[in-house]
């Protein structure tokens, strides 16, 4: 069951879209989407809020969160959140076991 972790940070005069680029060109978002039981870690851009960065985190289970969590990118990661002084709303989902057969009418493919 895969765990997928909404982060949206928020900051002031394009800070969270400072950091976003900061944890790209540093190396630290393609050493987190190296790790073991990664499934997704991107930045995405909201249009009507130009102070907040969506992230959307994915992970193939709960051990692999808290492994990441002891992490040493966890430090690097804080430590960039503080530099930017960003705040942030946190939201959680667990997969289900797919698409319902009623939901494929609307997906173009």
């Amino acid at each position: 069951m895969a765990i997928a972790v909404n982060l949206y940070y928020t900051g002031v005069n394009g800070s969270a879209k400072k950091f976003a680029q900061e944890m790209v060109s540093s190396g630290t978002v393609a050493q987190i989407r190296a790790e073991s039981g990664n499934l997704r870690y991107e930045y995405f851009f909201p249009m009507d809020d130009p102070e907040t960065v969506l992230l959307i985190d994915a992970w193939a289970d709960q051990e692999a969160i808290d492994i990441h969590h002891a992490s040493p990118m966890m430090g690097k990661i804080a430590e960039l959140r503080d530099k930017y002084d960003l705040h942030m709303k946190v939201e959680r989902y667990v997969s289900d076991d797919g698409l319902p057969a009623q939901d494929e009418q609307f997906i173009r493919k």
